[in-house]
């Protein structure tokens, strides 16, 4: 079969992802500001590190998008700066809980609860969308992983929220916190291997 013959299933496999990418860009923005907001009124340092993981996805999927404007090694380099990004991310959020633990004061847990619930079904809805291509180029990886991630966070957070309304206490929005900072750790560092990997073949 001849590379034209293959060439407009490529196109038309791009372009739906762009159309997600866009969407994602415009749901996680909103997120941004929602909890944002929500972390300021309730304190709450997880909900903060998930605002900053929405603001942190959205600059993610405008570069994606402007990755596969570009191509070639672009998009590998792209990717790199992504996991790199998510990394420092993480240990920024671990310096985060830090220092809000050191104030001993616990969050209030409805506004982390119903707000942690709304970015649950925002990420849920744009990771189903993302699910079929989850499998490409390192740069469509670090925008899966960014999405899973978020989930993840997304259910943690709503967990955390439980735990403090039940405890009283500060340390179960600490402990998420600390637990989303190590995933965003991980997941950059596998980014970066892949995005080498990649950039060492081409």
């Amino acid at each position: 079969m001849s590379v034209h013959c293959c060439a407009p299933a490529f196109d038309t496999h791009h372009a739906r992802y762009r159309r997600v990418l866009w969407v994602a860009l415009g749901a996680n923005l909103a997120m941004f500001f929602v909890e944002l907001s929500a972390s300021a009124y309730s304190g709450s340092s997880s909900l903060a590190a998930d605002a900053l993981d929405f603001l942190g996805d959205s600059a993610n999927y405008a570069a994606s998008l402007g990755a596969l404007a570009l191509g070639g090694l672009w998009v590998s380099r792209v990717a790199f700066v992504k996991g790199l990004a998510m990394f420092c991310f993480g240990v920024g959020v671990l310096a985060y809980a830090a220092w809000r633990a050191t104030l001993g004061v616990p969050p209030e847990p409805v506004t982390m609860g119903v707000v942690a619930l709304a970015a649950l079904g925002v990420n849920f809805g744009v990771a189903i969308l993302l699910y079929g291509f989850r499998k490409g180029d390192a740069n469509m990886r670090s925008v899966w992983l960014c999405t899973r991630n978020d989930v993840i966070a997304n259910i943690a957070v709503v967990v955390a929220a439980l735990g403090v309304f039940g405890t009283g206490s500060l340390w179960p929005d600490f402990a998420v916190a600390a637990a989303l900072a190590v995933l965003g750790i991980a997941s950059g560092s596998a980014v970066i291997a892949h995005a080498r990997t990649e950039l060492a073949q081409r």
